[in-house]
C-alpha cells in the first residue's frame, strides 16, 4: 500500500510517500480502506519529535481517518465489511498512524459514519469534534441556557465547540480575526461574534454575558496568557477549560479564582477512554444526522502531498500566519 511515513523525526521534509506492507488486522481490529485523513497540530509535534512518540521506524503519521471496512478480525462485534467508519486516536501509544491507503484499527476507536457525512467531513471533524465535546460536557458540564465563550471560534476546536454547545441550547460568544470568519461562526449558530482585535473586546463580552445571565464557561483553545482577565470575566461558579500551551506558565490569580468558586479543567483528548470518546462520537453523529454538523475544510491535498500539508499546518499553528480557516484534509 501507499503511505506517508517518516524514518526519523524532523522537519516536514522527512515525510516520505511510498510503499509499505498492508497491515493485517488483529483479533479486535478492522482493516479500513482509508477515504480521507486530516492533519492536526499533534501530528506535526509527533513528526518533529517535540512529542516523543515516534520511536520505531518507518512510522506512519496521522491520528484521524474515515473510510470503509475491508476486513474484520474474529473478535469484532460492532462492525462488518462494507461499513463506513470514522475515528481518531491513531499513531499514539503504539497504535499505527492513519496516513495510508489502509489502516488496521481496533474497533473501540471507530464509529459509524452517518449517511449525511462524507469521508472528508468525518475525518475533518474527528479529533477536534471529540476534543470539543470532552471539554464542554465531560469536563465543564455545560447546561442549556448557559453562556459559553470560545476563544478562536473559527479554529479547529472552536468551530466544533459552537455547534455542539448550540445543540443543547447554550448561548455562544466567539472571537475571530476578520469578517469572513465572523460570518462562518454566525452560520454555525454563534450568538455573539466579536473581533479579538477590538480595543473594547472585554466590555463587549461583559455586555452580552450580563444580558444573558453571566459567563459560565470559558473554552480556551489558545495558549492561556492572561488568567487575571479570564477570571475577571467569569460568573460565580463558572468553569474554565484549557487544552493548549504545553510550556505555558501564566500567572494564576488565586484569590479572585477561589472567591468566585470557579473551577479549572485541563485535559488532553487522547487521555479519554474509548467509552468516554464514544459518547462524544454518538453526539456528533446525531448532530450530523440532523444537519447541524458540517466541519469546515480549509484545504485538500493528495496523500502524496503530506509534507506540504504539514508545512501549512505549522505555518498556522506555530507561526500564526492566519492563512488557513478549517481543517487540512488529505485523500489517498
Amino acid at each position: 500500500m501507499k503511505a506517508a511515513f517518516i524514518r526519523q523525526t524532523g522537519t516536514p521534509d522527512v515525510i516520505e510517500y511510498g510503499d509499505l506492507p498492508t497491515p493485517e488486522p488483529g483479533p479486535a481490529e478492522v482493516l479500513v480502506k482509508v477515504g480521507a485523513v486530516s492533519v492536526n497540530p499533534i501530528d506535526t509535534y509527533i513528526r518533529s519529535g517535540m512529542i516523543k512518540v515516534a520511536t520505531s521506524f518507518p512510522y506512519i503519521v496521522g491520528c484521524d481517518l474515515a473510510g470503509t471496512i475491508e476486513r474484520v478480525g474474529p473478535q469484532v462485534t460492532r462492525f462488518k465489511v462494507g461499513d463506513r467508519v470514522w475515528g481518531s486516536n491513531q499513531s499514539l501509544f503504539g497504535r499505527r498512524g492513519s496516513f495510508a491507503e489502509f489502516a488496521a484499527v481496533d474497533e473501540k476507536w471507530l464509529y459509524s459514519t452517518p449517511a449525511a457525512m462524507t469521508h472528508e467531513q468525518a475525518a475533518a471533524g474527528a479529533l477536534t469534534g471529540i476534543t470539543a465535546h470532552l471539554g464542554l460536557f465531560l469536563n465543564a458540564g455545560v447546561k442549556p441556557g448557559e453562556v459559553v465563550f470560545v476563544n478562536g471560534g473559527a479554529g479547529g476546536v472552536g468551530s466544533a465547540v459552537i455547534p455542539l454547545a448550540k445543540a443543547i441550547g447554550a448561548k455562544v460568544i466567539a472571537t475571530v480575526g476578520n469578517a469572513e470568519k465572523k460570518a462562518l461562526c454566525e452560520s454555525w449558530g454563534a450568538d455573539c461574534v466579536l473581533d479579538y482585535h477590538s480595543a473594547t473586546l472585554d466590555d463587549e463580552i461583559k455586555a452580552f454575558a450580563s444580558a444573558n445571565g453571566g459567563l459560565q464557561v470559558w473554552y480556551e483553545t489558545q495558549v492561556p496568557t492572561n488568567l487575571d482577565r479570564t477570571v475577571g470575566l467569569m460568573s460565580p461558579r463558572g468553569r474554565i477549560i484549557v487544552m493548549a500551551g504545553r510550556n505555558a506558565r501564566p500567572e494564576f490569580p488565586n484569590g479572585a479564582f477561589y472567591v468566585k468558586d470557579l473551577r479549572l479543567f485541563g485535559f488532553a483528548m487522547f487521555n479519554a477512554t474509548p467509552d468516554e470518546q464514544r459518547v462524544c462520537a454518538d453526539a456528533i453523529n446525531s448532530l450530523a444526522t440532523r444537519g447541524g454538523w458540517q466541519p469546515l475544510i480549509g484545504r485538500t491535498f493528495k496523500l502524496s502531498e503530506a509534507a506540504a500539508a504539514h508545512r501549512l499546518q505549522e505555518e498556522n499553528t506555530l507561526q500564526k500566519q492566519g492563512t488557513l480557516a478549517g481543517k487540512i484534509v488529505l485523500i489517498p
